[in-house]
Order: structure tokens, then sequence, then C-alpha cells
């Protein structure tokens, strides 16, 4: 089974409101712009990568629906939709509550925002990378 397929036999067990707002931030995410790949990692929870860089894992809880952006803390948030996890230098996370209505907009605009600070980090990594010293040549005989 695929990590889509995985994402959707999750989404379809989970019964109550917290099922249906699962679905609908996955679709805001895949929404938020193309090559945005879904996987299924740590024992069950679905992860969004674009670029091979994650932008945000989502696990249903208890009485809550998380979304937790791998670096949150760098991304802008003018709509103030962080919650959870303020206290960090590097994660930031939505809880979603029964009730909650998501601002979809805000929400493709911070996938957005994660996926531009992702690739200025790796931007800025690329020179380092160009730099790598190649193998000394061999001598031949002449």
């Amino acid at each position: 089974m695929n990590p889509s397929e995985r994402i959707d036999q999750l989404i379809e067990s989970i019964t109550d409101w917290r099922g249906q707002t699962f679905a609908e931030i996955r679709q805001c995410i895949l929404d938020s712009a193309s090559g945005i790949v879904e996987e299924w990692k740590w024992m069950g929870s679905p992860v969004w990568y674009r670029d091979g860089t994650i932008i945000a894992v989502a696990d249903a809880h208890k009485g809550k629906v998380k979304l937790t952006f791998a670096y949150g803390a760098k991304l802008p948030d003018p709509k103030g939709l962080f919650n959870a996890g303020l206290e960090g230098n590097a994660r930031r996370a939505i809880d979603f509550f029964e009730g909650d209505r998501i601002a979809r907009t805000a929400l493709k605009e911070l996938v957005r925002a994660a996926i531009d600070y992702n690739q200025s980090k790796s931007k800025k990594k690329a020179p380092a990378a160009a730099r790598t010293k190649t193998a000394p040549r061999k001598k031949t005989a002449n």
C-alpha cells in the first residue's frame, strides 16, 4: 500500500469530527503547491514533503488533530495559526479542536511559506556542496 492509500485508510478509520478535519487539512496542504509528496512515517504519521524536505506532519490525538511544521519557528504567521509548541526553537504546531473552522487560505499561505523557507535553506547549502574536494589525479607513466 502506498503512503497516500495509507493516509486515506487512516482518515476513513477516524469516524468522528477528527476524520473530516484531518481530510480538510490534508486537502489544504496538497492544494497549496504542486510537487507536494505524501509519506507515511514514524509508525503511522502522515508527512508532507516538497523537494525532499519536510513541510509538516499530522496526527489525530484524543480530542484534537495536530499539524506540526518542522521549521514553524522560522515561518511568518500573520494570521496567528500556530497555537501549540510556541516555546520551541524549531517546530510550531496548530491544534485543531472540535468545532474549529480551518482557515484554508491562511493554512495554504503557511504551507507555501514553509516551502519557501525550505528552498532558501537548500540554496544556502548548495555553494558548500559545489566546493567539495575532488580526488587527486593519479600520475600516469609515460
